[in-house]
């Protein structure tokens, strides 16, 4: 990465678009080539979710917090899909670079390290943007259940992909091979993402608990 000793700026100016831009193009590539594992693996595991719930507990469980219980639970495993999602895409993508040996493509060029969080932080934000999108109008086709406050929606969907797109990134970091980042994924993300009130109201929960949940970033999500 060359400097200009005298204005000290470099030579691609503030920000490299250009490396930029191939980075954020093949992030979003690599996972849009396996899209059937990407895309539709987790979508349709989350309408088997839905699915599942509905004919086990369905109308008998009556209403929580003054809605249907369907309604009250699709946006829960939305949300917890998205961020599983955005998680897994920088996580794996930095960390199937390490163990490959093939992370110095991307330290090499002249990006620097905002850069490479933005090129990173981009993939994971469009694929937890692309599955949203997608679980959404699938809510509207079978589940006719009509979407308030799009906007809303829209900034917690991107809100969620990059806290939990720049925690891939920060486990990647650390984790030297596959078992340390399942180990994250299996013990803190999805613990956090299943005690978040997804399937259950925090009216439900002991004033003990209740207290820990709101410590829980992902609750708010």
């Amino acid at each position: 990465m060359k400097f200009d000793k005298k204005k000290g700026v470099r030579r691609f100016g503030s920000v490299n678009w250009i490396g930029l831009y191939t980075l954020i193009l093949r992030e979003c590539l690599r996972f849009l080539s396996i899209w059937m594992q990407t895309v539709v693996a987790p979508v349709l595991t989350a309408i088997m979710f839905i699915l599942i719930f509905n004919i086990a507990i369905g109308e008998s469980r009556g209403e929580v917090l003054g809605q249907r219980f369907l309604v009250f639970i699709t946006p829960g495993i939305i949300m917890m899909t998205v961020i599983q999602n955005a998680f897994a895409n920088s996580s794996s993508s930095i960390i199937a670079a390490k163990v490959q040996g093939n992370i110095v493509d991307t330290l090499m060029p002249p990006l620097s390290p905002l850069e490479m969080m933005f090129g990173y932080l981009s993939g994971s934000v469009f694929r937890g943007l692309l599955i949203a999108i997608v679980l959404l109008m699938s809510m509207l086709v079978f589940f006719s259940q009509p979407l308030y406050a799009p906007w809303l929606v829209l900034i917690f969907v991107l809100l969620g992909s990059a806290l939990l797109g720049a925690l891939g990134i920060v486990s990647a970091i650390f984790a030297n091979k596959f078992d340390q980042l399942s180990a994250i994924t299996n013990f803190i993300i999805t613990p956090l993402a299943f005690l978040s009130g997804s399937f259950y109201s925090i009216e439900a929960v002991p004033d003990g608990l209740k207290s820990l949940m709101l410590y829980n970033p992902i609750f708010y999500l």
